[in-house]
């Protein structure tokens, strides 16, 4: 839409907007007029193109292809220019037959500050009318009061509130419409069983829906403070109300005319089984942390016990292997830290590896100093990927740090790269360098560990080179289950 409507159109930022905004709410609008919306700019050529189109779930479609892209009739073009230029709503007398069915035109003014920018057709298919009882001419004239109030520049509300998309309340879910004391003046089958569900007895028609909500809720432990408002119809707002174990969703469209206000659309669903589906997920998320919370806990007490150990062992062996068992439980409880902190099963392992990087040459560097330096991103890393990669990593950094600036010191350098699933990460040293006749063989435990959580765990492969201007560089290159996102798209395992 944004690329037809600076292809084909001159509109501010301003007027672009306000169609974006008016498109994002017209779903209410197609299904009480049982009617196709078609949002029709001006060329600049005398000519309009469609940048918008929606169905009704309500009625059959007029269009049965897309219209978006493509010109108005010539006959329809003419109609459009009067309700532009007149700024008014413009209702063909004669229906137009296409050969097939018979379609009822309205050309309505989408109207800004006074000008008209751009015209909203409403076609009905006649085919498919559906016999005028009371609930389709109350959908129809809340239609016809939608449809003036865009003409005059009143629809859509820019201060209205989306809140939670899911479980929000459409036409077929249930309706209300009020006056502008806030009484019922109809209320649709599906919206009276949904007050019953909710506990209201008898008929809702010239009682005040504030005053029948607050008799349900009144002991209720907690109520949103934007009730009233959406229960008197002042307001364009969403809310929930919660009684007897039922919940509904509730949304006010106040209908005005000018300044004054007529009264209001009040659409309604009965949401309990979402809501309790959604507490469900709630609590196995809070669950969930507060398992990695303990299971974090218990590597912390046992990396403490590891290191008491350590003080009352006399040998340096024996020593040294304590402390690089501390070490290694202590970069597993620091992955389940930052799990216990997010509701997903991913981490963001830049801030992660922060400090089990630190931790790692603490603990090797006792004898020089030893300078970190890091470049580039991981990226979002799944949980059981994570603890691998941690592992794996402070063994490399440890083994540089102890081996190849042994008693020299200098730099470490952490470089990553990430490419969808794939991540490159190489871990570099300014020191002595290795012998490239002597490569590790992956007889020590820590080698041991390496090769094996990049094969396995990581899916990847292991590269040692020896640098020519000194030092060594260890490359990993591992095929992750999780597929850094790109800007706009959806995150994918």
């Amino acid at each position: 839409m944004s690329d037809l409507i600076s292809r084909h159109g001159s509109l501010s930022a301003r007027e672009a907007d306000w169609l974006h905004l008016l498109v994002g709410d017209w779903q209410v609008i197609s299904d009480l007029a049982f009617a196709d919306l078609v949002l029709w700019l001006p060329d600049g050529n005398g000519g309009f193109v469609a940048v918008a189109h929606c169905r009704p779930s309500t009625g059959g479609t007029v269009y049965y292809d897309d219209v978006v892209g493509h010109p108005a009739p010539q006959g329809q073009a003419a109609a459009f220019a009067e309700a532009l230029a007149g700024g008014e709503i413009r209702r063909t007398r004669i229906p137009r037959w296409t050969g097939t069915i018979a379609i009822r035109e309205e050309a309505i003014p989408v109207t800004l500050e006074g000008r008209a920018i751009a015209v909203m057709s409403r076609e009905t298919n006649l085919g498919e009318s559906r016999t005028p009882g009371r609930l389709e001419i109350n959908y129809i004239e809340a239609a016809d009061e939608l449809c003036a109030m865009i003409a005059a520049g009143d629809f859509p509300s820019t201060n209205t509130a989306t809140g939670r998309l899911r479980g929000a309340p459409r036409v077929g879910d249930g309706l209300a419409r009020l006056n502008a004391e806030g009484e019922v003046i109809y209320c649709s089958p599906n919206g009276l069983s949904c007050f019953h569900r909710l506990g209201v007895i008898g008929d809702l028609v010239g009682r005040s829906l504030a005053e029948v909500i607050a008799e349900q809720v009144e002991d209720a432990e907690s109520v949103d403070e934007s009730l009233p408002l959406v229960a008197m119809g002042r307001a364009a707002w969403r809310t929930d109300v919660e009684a007897h174990g039922v919940c509904l969703s509730l949304r006010a469209i106040p209908v005005t005319a000018g300044k004054e206000r007529l009264g209001a659309v009040l659409l309604c669903r009965d949401v309990s089984e979402l809501r309790r589906r959604e507490q469900e997920l709630i609590t196995k998320d809070a669950t969930i942390r507060e398992i990695h919370h303990r299971v974090k806990n218990n590597l912390q007490t046992v990396a403490a016990l590891l290191r008491l150990q350590s003080r009352r062992v006399q040998s340096t062996d024996a020593r040294n292997a304590l402390d690089e068992a501390m070490r290694r439980v202590a970069t597993i409880a620091t992955v389940h830290e930052a799990l216990s902190q997010t509701i997903d099963e991913v981490v963001d392992f830049d801030a992660v590896f922060g400090r089990t990087l630190r931790l790692a040459v603490d603990v090797a560097a006792a004898e020089a100093p030893v300078r970190l330096a890091r470049e580039g991103s991981f990226g979002k890393v799944a949980a059981t990927e994570a603890t691998a990669l941690a592992v794996v990593l402070t063994e490399l950094v440890s083994n540089a740090v102890e081996h190849g600036l042994a008693g020299t010191g200098g730099t470490v350098t952490v470089r990553a790269g990430r490419a969808g699933r794939t991540l490159t990460v190489e871990v570099i040293d300014d020191g002595r360098g290795i012998d490239l006749t002597a490569k590790p063989s992956g007889t020590g435990l820590g080698m041991q560990i390496v090769r094996t959580m990049v094969a396995g765990e990581l899916h990847g492969t292991l590269e040692w080179e020896r640098r020519e201007e000194g030092g060594t560089a260890v490359t990993i290159q591992a095929r992750l289950g999780f597929a850094q996102p790109s800007d706009g798209e959806p995150d994918s395992f």
